[in-house]
């Protein structure tokens, strides 16, 4: 019998290799959706025999993979389209804080306080998904949609209503996490239906764009909004647009879980034929939830601090995380101050970052191509695009970014013409993209089974410098000015652009070094190979893992 995946590693959505690596009587194991070879498999367990039913045949029509291209692309569109309507709220609130501060008597002056909310946003964004997101691995993604999009529909509701700052805040933290979840499930989606990195490429690059002008468009459709209502009408003309969308959402999306579709296909055989011994791969080894919980927080935490990789990418990551929650503050300050500009108009500036995000989502079709060239040079995997592979254009990326705070800072000043800071937010917009793009696909690759892990961990601490760095920008443009302020953010993100560099020149090694990494492939012979060739230095007690840690057992930590 294959070795079926736990219900954690489902979520990644990006593990490219799994085709090229297995059998068609392992595909169920290897890959985001149960494998197309055999109809049925008799296996024999405990309870006697039983029967697995599998797809029928490579072509079978329900196979999410073998759906129509127009069906995948409307699928497509409407999830990237629920994760920007999810996001917008993160960065609409500020647009209010004049009529904040005024009716809950709270002062931004010296510290900004009314940031708190949108800091209590990012800490349910970061919490959720990893609570939430593995149920739906069982469940299907269309629970997992409706539930979580109906709670964050209600929670715009006291948002809306609020009578004290302190319901802004609580109540913001569900609605967050909410929106996380909405948001995290639109990546598996995009992983059950389009096969192979190929035919992802642009399907996953819509959705990394979506992701940051998800956020991004929040100050300036807020800014809208205010310019001629009151400030509560942010959150009721969201809900009003958001809940007419929710029918149309019903009547558009389908199940695209392959281990779900194959869980109700059984069903309907044992009601139909009276066999209760068949099921489908998913229900033999189905994990409990409890246990589903306890390892999607407990892996993730792991792997953060004992996979240099893992714990590197994510402060490149968040960093640039940080920065976008941060500069909805700093915009709003820098314009206000040089160039006199109202709310409105600040939001228009914001606009610059979801520029860049566009610019860098058709500059990515380059980086793929870059990409599933490089099958052609693996010596490691011949055949196999390299990891290292998808940080090529990073490495320009991150520099732009570090460039772009450097050029909006020191180009801060009333004499210089607004545009020429504008551009320089776009160019920290590309940045962030690029560093967000390159994370996700690097981390999917390098670790194919415990994928859903490492972005979780990056995920985690992306989410967390959101909702603190921002606390920071007050002190930190006032203290050391425009210039200084931005120079110093820029000088940190010059420092972590060295991370996908080290990862380019010894990536290959550090690979070598992970015992996460030396197990991770689905192919069973590669991971002997890597296991074998993995040596730790200095002593150790007769383990594999370095210093006698015990190498990851498997598939569970």
């Amino acid at each position: 019998m294959a070795e079926y995946k736990d219900a954690s590693e489902l979520e990644a959505g990006r593990l490219e290799h799994e085709e090229a690596h297995t059998t068609a009587n392992e595909s169920t194991a290897s890959s985001d959706q149960p494998g197309s070879g055999k109809e049925v498999d008799n296996l024999e367990n405990e309870h006697g025999d039983i029967e697995i039913i599998d797809w029928d045949g490579p072509n079978d029509p329900e196979n999410p993979f073998n759906w129509s291209k127009k069906r995948k692309w409307i699928l497509t569109i409407t999830t990237c389209f629920i994760s920007i309507l999810t996001g917008l709220p993160a960065g609409a609130y500020g647009a209010g804080s004049e009529g904040m501060e005024q009716r809950f008597h709270v002062s931004d002056a010296k510290f900004p306080w009314l940031f708190w909310a949108t800091t209590s946003w990012n800490i349910g964004a970061a919490l959720f998904p990893l609570l939430f997101v593995p149920l739906t691995e069982n469940s299907g993604r269309m629970p997992g949609y409706f539930i979580s999009y109906i709670i964050f529909l209600i929670f715009l509701v006291p948002s809306a209503v609020a009578k004290n700052f302190a319901t802004m805040v609580v109540t913001r933290f569900f609605g967050g996490g909410a929106s996380s979840v909405s948001i995290n499930i639109v990546g598996g989606t995009i992983s059950d239906i389009w096969k192979g990195p190929d035919e992802r490429s642009i399907p996953m690059s819509i959705f990394g764009m979506t992701s940051v002008i998800g956020i991004a468009l929040g100050p300036f459709v807020g800014g809208a909004i205010q310019r001629n209502l009151y400030w509560r009408w942010i959150y009721y003309i969201q809900l009003i647009f958001d809940g007419g969308c929710l029918p149309i959402f019903y009547l558009i999306l389908k199940e695209t879980r392959g281990d779900v579709i194959l869980a109700r296909r059984a069903k309907k055989l044992r009601k139909s034929t009276g066999r209760t011994n068949i099921f489908a791969p998913s229900e033999v080894q189905k994990e409990s939830v409890v246990q589903m919980l306890k390892e999607s927080f407990r892996r993730p935490t792991k792997m953060l601090f004992t996979e240099w990789v893992v714990f590197s990418f994510t402060l490149w990551v968040s960093f640039a995380w940080g920065i976008l929650f941060l500069f909805t503050q700093s915009i709003s300050q820098t314009f206000s101050n040089n160039y006199g500009f109202s709310t409105f108009q600040t939001s228009l500036i914001q606009l610059a970052i979801s520029a860049g995000a566009i610019v860098g989502t058709i500059v990515n079709p380059f980086q793929d191509w870059l990409y599933l060239r490089s099958a052609r040079y693996n010596k490691e995997i011949p055949g196999t695009p390299i990891p290292e592979a998808r940080l090529y254009t990073a490495v320009p990326g991150s520099l732009l970014f570090t460039a772009g705070l450097f050029w909006y800072g020191w180009s801060s000043y009333p004499s210089v013409p607004w545009i020429v800071p504008t551009l320089g937010i776009g160019c920290v917009g590309l940045g962030i993209y690029s560093i967000y793009l390159a994370v996700v696909n690097y981390l999917a690759d390098a670790y194919e089974k415990y994928a859903a892990s490492a972005l979780s961990a990056a995920s985690l601490g992306r989410n967390t410098f959101g909702a603190f760095l921002p606390l920071a920008s007050f002190d930190l443009y006032k203290n050391l000015h425009y210039q200084w302020a931005s120079s110093l953010l820029g000088f940190i993100g010059l420092v972590l652009s060295f991370v996908p560099v080290l990862l380019l020149f010894k990536g290959p090694e550090i690979r070598r070094r992970s015992p996460f990494m030396s197990e991770a492939t689905y192919d069973h012979d590669e991971a002997e190979r890597r296991q074998q060739s993995w040596k730790p230095k200095g002593k150790w007690d007769g383990k594999e893992g370095p210093g006698g840690q015990a190498v990851p057992a498997h598939p569970a930590v």
